[in-house]
């Protein structure tokens, strides 16, 4: 998940061949992570508009337009992303874009078959149970982040809060009926921020890439 790298990436997407015909053997493939980045951004902003209220129809509207983006886009196309990191040898990125990858897929199972399973009165408590699991996992991913860049380092930080309070917002749900609370539209709030800091890091790092210098600055952290 890390931008921070510039340089001439692009030409390395397939091994040049050698002068014998075959193919060299070091070649490195293109940086995945402004890929895992945009899938993730693309999905948390649809998400969080309908979280926020802006966007109206609460479930009934996620369930029609967050689905299939969140298998395709959010989910599929981040967890390539991830795997594609560990080829680069980037231990951060490949947990991180795998996981969320995996989140998606799993959100797209939770509304398609979870929720029907459970209780009605239960539906929201175990939402909330879902979302403190993955803002734990996010907070000790921001710690990590810290050796990247601050560009991917806000994009956690802000991820984590919005699982917390989007936690503590369905689990004040429980045993009700209602489709959103205060709390939730917060929620919404910051998930569209933490969409836009995803973004920003998504956008720097394949125009870096692109061109070969540092358009956007991602601000690398020490390591």
């Amino acid at each position: 998940m890390e931008a921070a790298n510039v340089g001439p990436r692009e030409a390395d997407v397939a091994p040049a061949r050698d002068p014998t015909g075959g193919r060299t053997a070091g070649w490195t493939p293109a940086d995945p992570g402004p890929l895992g980045l945009a899938g993730f951004a693309t999905t948390t902003f649809v998400l969080s508009m309908i979280n926020a209220n802006l966007v109206g129809g609460g479930v009934a509207t996620a369930s029609g337009i967050v689905v299939g983006l969140a298998l395709a886009y959010g989910g599929i196309a981040q967890l390539v992303a991830g795997i594609w990191e560990f080829r680069t040898g980037n231990t951060f990125g490949a947990t991180a874009f795998c996981s969320f990858g995996a989140f998606w897929i799993s959100f797209y199972v939770l509304l398609h078959i979870g929720v029907a399973a459970l209780p009605k009165t239960e539906i929201f408590s175990a939402v909330g149970l879902y979302l403190w699991a993955w803002g734990i996992f996010t907070a000790y991913m921001f710690i990590a982040s810290l050796r990247t860049t601050g560009a991917v380092a806000l994009v956690f930080i802000l991820l984590a809060i919005t699982f917390i309070v989007l936690g503590i917002g369905n689990s004040a749900l429980s045993g009700g009926t209602a489709t959103t609370n205060g709390t939730v539209k917060l929620g919404g709030y910051l998930g569209i921020a933490t969409a836009i800091a995803a973004w920003y890091a998504s956008f720097a790092g394949v125009t870096n890439a692109t061109f070969g210098r540092t358009v956007l600055p991602v601000f690398p952290l020490k390591r």
